[in-house]
């Protein structure tokens, strides 16, 4: 049986440490879909670069999927990097424009990517997808409503795909971290222990668990609020 990752959002800082781990294991075929993967160089006959416009467009989702063919041969993998942050306000603080902006990039986005991958493991053996939550849609925080709710509903997309995927092979999981070491959380964030925070490439293996243990593994928000320093000798 083949098996066949699709990495969505391949071209940011969460993408590019995760697909620099992915790419190294023992897919068949892999597919990067980003929105500006000319900036991507990656050399192998295996990887297929795909780009693809605003997901929250749903004929933009659509073509992009018609580039990946089903077979009953193959098993599909789906990990999406894809979301945006906006914060700093309260909820009476909050305009219509980012509330709309944040369902966009974290909800709407993501349920075309359920929708259109869920058709493509319906025709094929199987397949498992993880999206990557937060964990403010977990546990609530001040000034990050129109996030957090968008990351809220997006977790009850991956709990109500799991039920769904039963009938077609597929399961479904998603990752909430509370902060991943990125340029820009950094400028966010100063003066704090940024050894402690999640790499990206740490959430690249973790996907890669996940997928080698697709077949019982969904239904799943796991929760990544930090990371433990410890000094084994």
């Amino acid at each position: 049986m083949k098996k066949e990752l699709i990495l969505i959002g391949a071209g940011g800082v969460l993408g590019k440490g995760a697909s620099g781990v992915l790419v190294k294991k023992d897919f068949d075929q892999i597919y990067l879909i980003d929105r500006k993967i000319h900036e991507l160089n990656f050399q192998s006959s295996k990887i297929k670069l795909i780009e693809c416009k605003d997901l929250s467009i749903e004929e933009n989702v659509i073509e992009c999927f018609r580039q990946i063919p089903p077979s009953k041969e193959k098993v599909f993998f789906l990990f999406s990097t894809i979301g945006g942050f906006a914060g700093g306000k309260k909820i009476r603080e909050t305009d219509a424009a980012e509330f709309e902006k944040m369902n966009n990039l974290n909800l709407k986005s993501s349920f075309f990517i359920a929708k259109y991958f869920s058709q493509i493991v319906k025709e094929s053996a199987g397949g498992s997808i993880c999206f990557t939550a937060a964990l403010t849609g977990v546990q609530p925080e001040i000034k990050k409503s129109a996030y957090g709710l968008a990351k809220a509903g997006l977790i009850h997309l991956v709990k109500t795909l799991s039920l769904e995927g039963r009938e077609i092979n597929l399961t479904a999981n998603a990752i909430a971290p509370y902060i991943i070491d990125t340029p820009e959380n950094r400028k966010w964030i100063k003066e704090t222990d940024y050894d402690a925070w999640l790499k990206p490439e740490e959430i690249g293996e973790l996907i890669f668990s996940l997928f080698s243990n697709y077949n019982f593994v969904s239904g799943n928000v796991l929760k990544l609020p930090f990371r433990l320093r410890q000094n084994v000798s």
